[in-house]
């Protein structure tokens, strides 16, 4: 929230809670031709990434699809969409580009 809050989104703006309402298969594809690959919205700092030792395979575009779909945490997040561009995660140059690109900043 606090991440959210700093970019200052639009009153406008869907959120949601991922845990709660899943994304869609559909949906992946949609931000996947944004990101360019699965893996881009993929988050190796996911609990269940060291868990299940993924770290030690060789993960392929569809499965890192697969794992998205299977459970939330495999998102990095957050993700926002806005007038067909796409910044996913929390670093601060991805903040920053997603200020100046809805604030026109």
């Amino acid at each position: 929230m606090r991440i959210l809050n700093e970019i200052d989104l639009p009153e406008d703006f869907e959120m949601r809670e991922i845990k709660t309402v899943p994304i869609t298969a559909t949906e992946l594809d949609e931000m996947k031709a944004l990101a360019e690959s699965y893996e881009a919205l993929f988050s190796k700092r996911a609990r269940l990434y060291k868990e299940m030792n993924l770290k030690d395979e060789t993960l392929t575009e569809d499965d890192f699809k697969k794992h998205i779909l299977s459970h939330y945490t495999f998102l990095k997040r957050p993700v926002i969409i806005y007038d067909n561009s796409i910044f996913i995660g929390n670093s601060s140059k991805v903040i920053k580009n997603a200020k100046m690109t809805i604030h026109g900043k």
